[in-house]
């Protein structure tokens, strides 16, 4: 089976067991490591391996062709994309500035821009889009007026002495009292998904039964992290709803699109796709 997901700790952890032949009459993985900008992309156009961890963001634009699984993602709290600025600033501020962000389809530019909409007096100047690892140091030089960082940003931005003007995870869940949908694993219809949830499950099930069974794996995919900050992604992105979205989980994914559709960043989601049965 033909799978996709992020080279990030809290995806090789998930999926380790899977991938390494430990799940019992699970098929064998051919595995792609690649940014979830570009699994957006494959699985927009159809083009996609039959399973892809995507942007809960992404989500609408893919839901004939593929299922949402109710394991395996990432959603939490306390875990949400933060807005940097270089000094102190307030949200008013940022009218009419030049801010970047790592992507257009994923939550964490959906969750700025509905709080832009609510905080930002006549709205965002320019939103430059810049690769995750090139926007602290152009927060830091002056290049840009501020930057949406996401992950391990969150636990490394004091190293470049910037300043935190709002954390959208604290936002979002003051406004909503519900957790932040971050990434997604989906499955092409056509699949048995029911035992492609079943296997996820245990593949996450597993790596908390043998949390050092993963470490070397995690560690040779994690983009030069330490093992402290690795384990510190882990802890916060892996969590009760990757084993199981649950009412809030699904409650947080209907909430987030169905804002983000009334401000016009994605199309309106047809509920029946959104939740599968089997």
């Amino acid at each position: 089976m033909n799978i996709a997901f992020s080279p990030c700790p809290n995806d090789t952890f998930v999926f380790h067991a899977w991938v390494h032949g430990l799940i019992p009459g699970a098929p064998e993985l051919d595995v792609t490591y690649a940014d979830i900008d570009i699994t957006n992309g494959w699985a927009a156009s159809g083009t996609g391996p039959e399973v892809l961890k995507i942007s809960y963001a992404a989500l609408p634009w893919v839901l004939d062709e593929y299922a949402l699984l109710p394991c395996g993602g990432a959603l939490g709290r306390g875990c949400g994309p933060l807005v940097l600025t270089a000094g102190a600033a307030s949200p008013s501020s940022l009218s009419g500035r030049r801010v970047a962000v790592p992507s257009e389809r994923s939550t964490a530019y959906l969750l700025f821009r509905l709080w832009a909409a609510q905080h930002v007096p006549g709205g965002i100047g320019e939103i430059l889009v810049m690769p995750f690892d090139e926007i602290m140091p152009a927060v830091k030089r002056g290049d840009i007026d501020a930057g949406l960082v996401i992950h391990e940003a969150r636990f490394t931005y004091q190293n470049y002495g910037l300043n935190l003007l709002q954390d959208l995870g604290n936002w979002w869940e003051a406004d909503t009292g519900l957790p932040i949908p971050l990434g997604a694993i989906i499955a092409r219809r056509s699949l048995d998904l029911a035992a492609i949830a079943r296997w996820t499950r245990e593949s996450v099930e597993y790596a908390w039964a043998h949390p050092d069974a993963s470490a070397a794996y995690v560690l040779s995919h994690a983009q030069e992290m330490s093992p402290e900050v690795t384990q510190a992604h882990i802890g916060l992105y892996v969590n009760p709803y990757t084993a199981d979205l649950g009412d809030d989980g699904y409650a947080a994914i209907r909430g987030l699109l169905d804002r983000a559709a009334a401000e016009g960043l994605v199309p309106k989601i047809d509920p029946a796709k959104l939740k599968t049965s089997w």
